[in-house]
């Protein structure tokens, strides 16, 4: 199943870190070989600027993202709890 993850990039979420963010989670998608498995976008806000950084993986939105935690999330929600 294809998971979609999208990450807002907007002036908030960039200034709490959506790019370090990112980079958390593409260093996971490569160690882990999921690249077939998952649709990485950003998008721009998504009206939790409060809350930020704020992402979507597939329909469900995730606030307060930090670097610290993408691990914890990619393992639970992108490989399914492996």
């Amino acid at each position: 199943m294809m998971v979609k993850l999208s990450i807002c990039f907007g002036s908030a979420c960039h200034l709490r870190g959506s790019y370090s963010v990112l980079n958390a989670f593409k260093a996971l998608i490569d160690k882990y070989q999921v690249q077939s498995e998952i649709d990485i976008e950003g998008n721009f806000c998504q009206g939790r600027c409060t809350e930020g950084v704020v992402i979507k993986i597939n329909d469900e939105i995730i606030t307060n993202v930090a670097k610290e935690k993408v691990y914890d999330i990619f393992v639970e929600r992108v490989l399914g709890g492996e």
